[in-house]
């Protein structure tokens, strides 16, 4: 059992938005940031716990960090609220959309190319998306790296783990969804290289409905962005095409 954070609007509820922690952090750690953002759409929030931080503190840490057991824990609960607390979305389907940065936005990848859920659609943000990369990238967080994985990247035993926890493995199952994968040319923590060749595994596959956004920033979820590319899948109004 996992403990989840859950907010529901008053009257109708328009959309279900999943969000996800950042590496080193616990489920509260997008509540304040994430909640006015759907408080003004009439959208649900849940922020769900998947066994804890990516941390050598966290002594679940080997079940954390897009293991087989994070990745159902953030499914199960969605679909716990969609069945218990939103009990329209069977008559009537409401989007149910997933985001994250950083250490989220790894799991939001993790989740969306290796569970079998229908999100409507998913925003990515400084995802890291090779955790033997990152290991060699960032030594401040190799130590965690290696308490997730079991060991460095060297170690035969790990490096299973290492491919097993990284999204760039898994292309073909990212291609099928609606995805936005955000990335800035700043970044120092997570190189924005891991949103590039990221980027570039996807679009070998001719997905329909990818978008890489390679922007002028730092380590950033830029939840304005995400939530207004979320409301672009149910949209009010036409777009207007430019002409000449």
């Amino acid at each position: 059992m996992e403990p989840s954070l859950l907010w529901l609007p008053e009257g109708e509820i328009k959309a279900l938005v999943v969000g996800l922690h950042t590496w080193s952090a616990d489920r509260f750690n997008q509540q304040k940031s994430m909640k006015p953002y759907c408080e003004a759409r009439g959208w649900a929030l849940l922020l769900p716990e998947f066994r804890g931080p990516n941390l050598v503190s966290n002594p679940r840490a080997i079940e954390a960090g897009g293991s087989d057991l994070a990745r159902r824990d953030i499914v199960d609960a969605t679909r716990h609220v969609l069945e218990h607390h939103i009990p329209q979305h069977k008559a009537q389907p409401i989007p149910v959309f997933l985001v994250g940065g950083s250490g989220g936005g790894h799991m939001s990848l993790m989740v969306a190319a290796r569970e079998d859920f229908p999100w409507s659609a998913i925003s990515s943000w400084c995802p890291i998306t090779d955790l033997a990369d990152w290991h060699c990238e960032n030594p401040n967080y190799a130590p965690h790296i290696a308490a997730v994985c079991g060991g460095t990247p060297d170690d035969p035993a790990a490096a299973r783990q290492y491919h097993e926890r990284s999204p760039i493995h898994y292309a073909a199952g990212l291609a099928r969804h609606t995805l936005q994968l955000a990335h800035g040319r700043h970044d120092a923590s997570v190189p924005y290289t891991h949103g590039y060749k990221m980027s570039q595994a996807i679009e070998q596959l001719a997905p329909e409905r990818f978008y890489f956004y390679l922007f002028n920033g730092t380590h950033e979820l830029r939840l304005r962005d995400a939530f207004e590319f979320f409301d672009t899948v149910t949209p009010k109004t036409a777009a207007v095409e430019l002409t000449g």
